[in-house]
């Protein structure tokens, strides 16, 4: 009921803003741009709407978030099949690499965004039971010849990993895809401490301080305003908790660029229209990696959000880029 309302009230908020900035655009005349921060959007003269891209296409603002569920709408039932062949597997590498750098520990409560089919949930909810696991070991060769003192202690420390259990919660937008999430976690046995949530990432369905991690793994880049996204991941986290964000990036070598470019346009829609018989949903995604900020502006973004000590680690020669920030 908290969250209901919580979430009424921002909607109410940002609707109230909007209007103003639209009566501030009237009065700025033809330039069409509000006065205010560098990441005010600009409106169009004829029908003043604020518009975006979808893809390399410009389309109404409005317009966007509908489209991009009707792209993964159509892909979900091949999505993690397409994943595969498009990256040749190596996207299982990348998702490895992030659950590296977060290193989660028994206890802790992940917020998956866009997380659609589940991959970085699964990963994450393998991992720290690996950890359970590898502390519970380290614990038992500890004790070969135990005082009675260290029995106590071990006795103590061992309910204390027992009461710490682990929470993964899966939010998207799209129906679809978690559907096919909820069906591979049936089928891996994995439907314990796993949630799945219909939620926009935009406006997430959640209290504040809420989750000690949030990802989003190839997701940020089909939002309509990044800056609202990256606002919300820091209002449901608590504090000292990480932002982690993998996503496509710039490549940084010029030859491995060229290779790159391609292969995205040449060969993935076409893989997208063998495999899933949908060529126009994979040249979108292909121009929205084109449209997406590139390492150094997207990290300006997340410290303009409010979060600090925030890095990126290139991985693949910078095709994607492993972002992370925490709040304090």
């Amino acid at each position: 009921m908290a969250a209901s309302m919580r979430l009424l009230v921002r909607r109410a908020i940002r609707l109230s803003h909007r209007n103003i900035n639209v009566t501030t655009a009237g009065v700025l005349g033809r330039s069409g741009c509000c006065w205010g921060p560098s990441t005010c959007r600009c409106f169009s003269d004829a029908a003043g709407d604020r518009s975006t891209h979808f893809g390399f296409e410009t389309v109404p603002e409005t317009e966007k978030a509908k489209r991009v569920y009707k792209v993964f709408e159509n892909v979900a039932q091949k999505y993690d099949v397409m994943n595969d062949a498009m990256s040749l597997g190596i996207h299982r590498l990348w998702k490895d690499m992030l659950l590296h750098v977060m290193h989660p520990q028994p206890g802790v409560r992940l917020l998956d965004v866009a997380g659609g089919t589940g991959d970085i949930a699964f990963r994450f909810l393998e991992y720290v039971r690996s950890q359970q696991e590898l502390q519970r070991r380290r614990a038992t060769r500890s004790m070969q010849t135990p005082s009675w003192q260290d029995i106590s202690d071990n006795y103590s420390t061992e309910n204390g990993y027992e009461s710490k259990e682990s929470r993964a919660v899966v939010c998207d937008i799209n129906k679809e895809m978690l559907k096919v999430g909820k069906q591979k976690a049936d089928s891996m046995g994995m439907g314990t401490d796993l949630s799945w949530v219909v939620g926009d990432a935009e406006e997430l369905p959640f209290d504040d301080d809420q989750f000690d991690i949030y990802t989003i793994a190839f997701g940020i880049r089909n939002v309509t305003h990044i800056e609202q996204a990256l606002q919300e991941a820091l209002r449901v986290l608590k504090p000292g908790g990480r932002f982690m964000c993998l996503e496509f990036s710039k490549v940084t070598n010029p030859v491995l660029a060229r290779l790159y470019d391609a292969y995205s346009f040449q060969m993935i829609p076409v893989l997208g229209e063998v495999i899933a018989g949908d060529w126009k949903s994979y040249q979108y995604l292909v121009e929205s990696i084109r449209k997406f900020p590139d390492q150094e502006e997207f990290k300006g973004m997340i410290e303009d959000a409010g979060f600090y000590c925030v890095k990126h680690y290139n991985l693949t020669g910078g095709v994607v880029a492993l972002h992370s920030g925490f709040k304090l």
